[in-house]
């Protein structure tokens, strides 16, 4: 058990910055609300985080990465501050259609458009409806989801497992029991409480609608795809293994590699490195290389 001080900590440095530098605003559609995070200037980059996470979970991400461009993170609606999507059991076509307003509403013609985790699946299906809006892909340690027909078993296991866990144990618990998984064996106190911290902050619906869009939708059924893409995967990660996402890399004809002493949530252990991935892929998509 990590000593109280050291992770308040950890806890409160990061707070302080998230709203210093990184605050947040709300765009208001009709009777819905997108809450935002946004930093810098110049080219978009657009970053969707995971399942277990936030907007807040990109800062230090954003903060390396404003030197080189304009960067916005959301919270997936159903998160924090944002209006959950109507259906109860979204598809990611319904993610991508608010993620659509959002870009209109911020006069984002085109982004390098990231998606971590289960981001990862709005972020394909974005990309294969709107290619024009899309100057590159960059998926973090992608989850594929449950989908499939042929994945049926493990769909319904891990729909049991994700809403038994929410509804005997609650978020605070489930954040506290989930954190050092989603990190390398040896994580930093900043980055296992950082992780906790954006995971404590989930609202139960938005989350269920989450679980459901993962064991619902599949990410491969958002390609072939038309724009360039990368694909990065966390050398410890065991939620989506390196394995799995080199499948997935090879599936959407991406290029691969893995991010060192790194666990799934590499965006907040390794912030600098996977900032640098970042301002590649910004180049490349400026100068219109593709792998």
């Amino acid at each position: 058990m990590l000593p109280a001080t050291l992770t308040l900590a950890a806890t409160a440095e990061l707070e302080a910055l998230l709203e210093q530098r990184f605050g947040q605003r709300s765009l208001v559609f009709n009777e819905s609300r997108q809450a935002i995070r946004e930093i810098g200037s110049g080219p978009a980059v657009v970053l969707l985080h995971g399942i277990g996470s936030g907007a807040g979970s990109w800062l230090e991400v954003a903060m390396q990465l404003s030197q080189h461009a304009r960067v916005v993170a959301w919270d997936a609606p159903g998160y924090g501050d944002s209006t959950p999507l109507s259906p109860q059991a979204p598809k990611a076509e319904d993610y991508a259609a608010r993620l659509l307003l959002t870009l209109d509403a911020l006069d984002i013609e085109k982004c390098v458009l990231v998606g971590h985790s289960l981001g990862a699946i709005t972020a394909c299906a974005f990309a294969r409806l709107h290619p024009q809006r899309v100057s590159r892909l960059v998926l973090i340690s992608p989850a594929r989801g449950y989908g499939d027909p042929a994945r049926e078993v493990q769909r319904q296991q891990v729909r049991t497992k994700r809403l038994g866990s929410l509804e005997q144990l609650g978020i605070a618990q489930t954040a506290a029991q989930r954190s050092s998984a989603m990190l390398s064996p040896r994580p930093s106190v900043k980055a296992l409480e950082w992780v906790r911290w954006n995971m404590s902050r989930l609202i139960p619906h938005g989350y269920r609608q989450a679980i459901e869009l993962l064991c619902g939708d599949d990410l491969l059924r958002h390609s072939p795809l038309t724009v360039p893409c990368d694909v990065h995967c966390g050398e410890a990660d065991g939620i989506t293994a390196p394995e799995a996402c080199l499948t997935l890399a090879r599936a959407l004809g991406a290029s691969f590699t893995l991010i060192p002493d790194a666990g799934h949530a590499s965006p907040i252990e390794q912030p600098h490195l996977v900032a640098g991935r970042l301002a590649f892929a910004l180049k490349e998509s400026l100068t219109g290389t593709v792998e």
